[in-house]
């Protein structure tokens, strides 16, 4: 695991040089060499979470609780990290308003994928109270 972590970061910093020297030139190829990067070190580490969502799946299944929780906390974290690269990107770009925006999707995204558990919260507390 270590030697990967090496090489994401050799990638990350690598390109982060390349980009730089690229700014003095033309920007918007800086800016594609950043997003190579982080595409490839993204697909490197989805390949290390195939571990990871067996041993969630097994932790949830001790419990009583529908698998669709399950299915809603991967969806919001990936709606975190995408927003959060994103975020990211439009800022190295100078685009603070877009890196706002897309921030603030997310911020919307998570709530609304929220709601049924919420809703089931509220029911569970209802019931409790009764």
């Amino acid at each position: 695991m270590i030697e990967e972590t090496v090489t994401a970061a050799a990638v990350c910093i690598t390109a982060a040089i390349f980009s730089t020297l690229l700014k003095q030139y033309c920007r918007e190829h800086a800016l594609f060499c950043v997003i190579g990067a982080c595409a490839a070190v993204g697909i490197a580490a989805a390949a290390y979470l195939t571990p990871v969502v067996s041993q969630m799946q097994a932790l949830f299944e001790r419990t009583n609780l529908p698998s669709a929780y399950l299915a809603i906390l991967w969806k919001a974290l990936g709606i975190c990290y995408l927003t959060g690269i994103a975020g990211d990107l439009c800022q190295d770009c100078g685009e603070s308003a877009l890196a706002r925006t897309v921030e603030l999707w997310g911020r919307l995204s998570l709530v609304l994928l929220s709601l049924p558990l919420l809703e089931t919260l509220l029911q569970m507390v209802t019931e409790v109270l009764s």
